[in-house]
């Protein structure tokens, strides 16, 4: 991991054609803006945890439905 020091407006280049900018510096909170092609995705990494986390509740639930549809099936009552 690269640790870089910058100061408010101040940037960080990768790959010549993504910038981050430090827009503003608030107590422990630090501002960034950032400047990249419309091709990448930019998210915060809680979200993208939210998002697996709900995959796997999702494949969880569709499993469960499974398994008590295949129950059900093979206790028919009459």
């Amino acid at each position: 991991m690269l640790i870089l020091s910058r100061k408010r407006g101040q940037s960080i280049v990768i790959n010549q054609n993504i910038e981050i900018f430090v827009t503003a510096i608030e107590g422990e909170q630090v501002k960034i803006g950032i400047s990249a092609p419309k091709e990448y995705s930019i998210v915060r990494k809680e979200v993208v945890e939210d998002v697996k986390q709900s995959n796997k509740n999702a494949v969880s639930t569709k499993d469960d439905i499974s398994r008590l549809k295949n129950w059900v099936e093979s206790h028919k009552f009459d």
